[in-house]
């Protein structure tokens, strides 16, 4: 055989050799790499400013983790438009299981029938961690108000329709929606103030500035327990454990009306199955940590866990059913 061809043919298996030993190093490369998860800080991202709901239970889990796993996890708050900048953000992030979001019923289950050009899909760009915590929602009203009951915010709006205001924290949110479902089942109309944040909305409602607002629960405990804010009505079908005196909208009248806020963490799509394990097992393990449940708790949320299974499926059945609560309450971004 000639020189060249002899050379080619060496070559050629040389090659050969080369790729298979690098098909067989990447799985191992891979599986390391996983094994080794996670050698640098994880990002938390919270799609709502400090303050709020969210943000609260996003950092009780990341304190757990970094105590119990001795993991660096940094909570980065990245509001707009909903929730929809810092979801899409983690969307389109890496798959390494480093960027993560809390995310919760608003912008994963009502904003993809609420905003017509979405940039993400909720259920095909993310893969679900584990579910954290469940929280229903609550009107409340300045201490002083003369609103000491639903009914009495039902007799004032229909003596001056749109003339009480009600506050919540952005277009779209569950505490939006339950605000107008609220408002057909009673035939009134509230005028509406929606914040980007809760923490501007609490200075207004303390102040009188808005007459009533709507958030879950643990937004609006705190303001509660120190006297500034009365809690009138929540929207569960059970009473709130930390507002065992404060009626539900079913006992009010309103027979099986139900609106609740969920939260989970997720990744973006693509993220190995192995990490997203790893990071299922570690949260579940420090949400049944008695300071954490005690924490979500006390704060007005009930704690859930589970698998990414679980998560999957509550995912895929809310997108439908908080479509057909938006349609039916005429619900629509300004």
């Amino acid at each position: 055989m000639p020189f060249s061809s002899l050379s080619r043919s060496l070559n050629t298996r040389l090659l050969c050799a080369l790729v298979g030993v690098t098909a067989l190093a990447l799985p191992a490369a891979s599986a390391l790499a996983q094994a080794s998860y996670p050698h640098k800080p994880i990002r938390l991202v919270v799609p709502f400013p400090p303050g709020g709901g969210t943000d609260m239970i996003a950092r009780t889990v990341a304190q757990k983790l970094a105590d119990q796993n001795k993991w660096s996890v940094v909570v980065d708050n990245r509001p707009g438009a909903g929730g929809n900048l810092g979801v899409d953000a983690v969307a389109k992030s890496a798959p390494d299981g480093y960027t993560l979001v809390m995310g919760q019923t608003s912008n994963l289950a009502i904003n993809p029938s609420l905003y017509p050009k979405l940039p993400y899909d909720p259920v095909k760009d993310l893969v679900p961690v584990v579910l954290v915590s469940s929280a229903p929602i609550v009107m409340a009203a300045p201490v002083n108000s003369p609103y000491k009951t639903f009914a009495d915010v039902v007799a004032a709006a229909k003596a001056r329709p749109d003339g009480i205001t009600l506050g919540y924290s952005g277009n779209g949110t569950v505490a939006h929606l339950a605000g107008e479902l609220a408002e057909n089942a009673a035939g009134i109309r509230l005028r509406h103030v929606p914040y980007k944040g809760a923490s501007q909305a609490m200075t207004d409602l303390v102040g009188g500035q808005i007459d009533l607002y709507m958030s879950a629960v643990p937004t609006l405990l705190g303001q509660v327990r120190n006297g500034k804010l009365r809690a009138i009505v929540v929207t569960s079908l059970k009473r709130s454990d930390p507002l065992p005196q404060t009626p539900t909208l079913a006992e009010s009248g309103y027979k099986d009306f139900e609106a609740a806020s969920w939260f989970g963490v997720l990744a973006p799509a693509g993220t190995p199955a192995a990490i997203v394990q790893q990071l299922n097992k570690a949260i579940n393990q420090a949400l049944v940590q008695p300071d954490v449940m005690e924490k979500l708790r006390s704060e007005g949320g009930d704690v859930l866990g589970g698998t990414p299974e679980k998560f999957s499926s509550l995912l895929r059945a809310e997108v439908p059913r908080w479509a057909k609560i938006v349609k039916d309450s005429g619900a629509s971004l300004d």
